[in-house]
């Protein structure tokens, strides 16, 4: 995904402000080579479309508001020690409220005289105590000076990428939660009003009213069949009744065409047992489809959870899946099993197929419970985010980290796979301790240090960021 970033360099006038006008070159060109878009001050607008005095950061403030749709995110980059004042002036005055990164060229230690000295180590340190003074958020490089062709740089920036965009998804983010939480599931209750403070809106939709509109729909509908096709190209379907995958196909169509009528982004949905009892398929392919064309699904209306899928989907821009803390992994302290029965997207399994959920057949019946997806979660780096509404703090807080799925032998139903997770018990004890839900989120990434970020540093969440 292109991002657009908003560029403000720094310039101090008794240093060399040669390295003011080649820095400006070299850092938009460094961002246009990553695939990204870039506002800035011209140096028709500015001296060398930098930011210097308080004229300066008028300019660059209001050339930024007028790209207030289109700034995802603003780079500070300090091609020489740079004007902290001005430089957070134009930040408040633009006043776009989206995360900033601030950057320092290095020096090399043959050029250290007067003509070349960038002194942007220092610089760096006076910009982060102003925007400090001023409440403004900011992130920080890797390294405290990076080269524009270091890996670390690229690396950054692709991280920053991600910062921007689980910050600005999350602080408009609207939900479809579809049904009632199960009855027994107290660990799925949340604050509709912390997370509407947050810009996360929830739109509730009763199961009545679903099934209201499948009963509606004729098995015959172009709408209906097309569905049924794309289920059957999605996962192979072998021994699954055609009247189950019909009732299936006529569930997504009715959920995704009031998801676009309410411009919904993604959706929680309950499942144990109104679906299976009532209607006679478990919606887990659905679900598995959408979040797999990025539109997170969580079970059991764990909102909270979809709100973790999505930030994991902005981080990566792949799939996120929920997934229970299910099991030890044998006397392996840092191994575990995350299963779910389960709609976790395809893009994570080594192999899928559709069949009946067997924890829940015995109570309703095998006929009832098809749609599941089956498989084995593949080997690959992993992250994972939980998010929870705190109401007696009246706080929403959280935790991020990463490890790994691996291949290690497992024989067992559902979707499942074995996660190692360095210190893991530590992290069992602080969701224990903490009383965090048995759901966390996960992406086949290693882009959790970007929701942490966005969750803490923007949002002003509580996170913890698991070693």
């Amino acid at each position: 995904m292109s991002m657009t970033f908003g560029l403000i360099v720094g310039n101090r006038g008794f240093f060399p402000d040669h390295l003011a006008r080649s820095g400006r070159e070299q850092t938009i060109a460094a961002l246009t080579a990553a695939g990204h878009q870039v506002v800035c001050p011209t140096p028709e607008q500015t001296k060398h479309g930098a930011v210097e005095n308080r004229a300066h950061a008028k300019i660059c403030a209001d050339l930024f508001r007028q790209n207030r749709g289109r700034i995802d995110g603003v780079i500070v980059t300090l091609p020489n020690f740079g004007e902290e004042k001005a430089i957070a002036d134009a930040i408040r005055l633009a006043d776009l409220n989206v995360p900033v990164l601030i950057h320092a060229f290095p020096d090399t230690t043959d050029r250290m005289l007067i003509a070349d000295r960038r002194d942007s180590f220092c610089g760096k340190m006076s910009i982060c105590n102003n925007l400090k003074q001023y409440r403004i958020p900011y992130s920080l490089t890797t390294l405290h000076t990076e080269g524009l062709d270091s890996d670390e740089f690229k690396k950054d920036i692709e991280w920053f990428a991600g910062v921007c965009r689980v910050t600005n998804g999350l602080r408009k983010l609207r939900i479809g939660a579809i049904g009632a939480r199960p009855a027994a599931f107290n660990t799925v209750r949340y604050s509709e009003k912390l997370l509407e403070g947050a810009g996360i809106t929830i739109e509730p939709l009763d199961l009545s009213e679903v099934f209201g509109r499948i009963g509606k729909l004729s098995t015959a509908d172009a709408g209906v069949q097309a569905k049924i096709a794309a289920i059957r190209a999605y996962v192979p379907t072998g021994g699954v009744p055609d009247a189950a995958l019909a009732k299936m196909a006529k569930l997504g169509v009715v959920i995704e065409d009031w998801m676009r009528e309410n411009d919904l982004q993604v959706s929680a949905v309950q499942c144990w047992t109104s679906m299976e009892e009532y209607f006679g398929v478990v919606p887990c392919t659905v679900m598995s489809m959408m979040s797999n064309s990025l539109m997170s699904s969580a079970c059991e209306v764990d909102v909270p959870g979809v709100v973790a899928m999505h930030a994991l989907r902005l981080a990566s821009e792949t799939p996120s899946a929920l997934l229970d803390w299910n099991n030890n992994y044998g006397s392996d302290p840092d191994k575990a099993v995350c299963f779910h029965c389960s709609n976790l997207p395809k893009r994570f399994f080594e192999d899928v197929k559709m069949d009946y959920q067997e924890i829940i057949a015995g109570t309703v019946g095998k006929l009832n419970t098809f749609g599941t997806c089956v498989g084995r979660v593949k080997a690959s780096p992993m992250s994972f985010a939980r998010f929870s509404t705190d109401d007696a703090s009246g706080r929403i807080r959280g935790y991020a980290g990463c490890g790994r799925f691996t291949n290690d032998p497992l024989e067992t139903f559902g979707g499942a796979g074995v996660v190692e997770i360095p210190h893991l018990q530590q992290l069992l004890r602080y969701i224990c301790e903490n009383g965090f839900e048995h759901h966390v989120a996960a992406s086949l990434s290693l882009t959790a240090g970007a929701v942490y970020e966005a969750a803490k540093n923007y949002l002003g969440w509580e996170m913890y960021w698991h070693q």
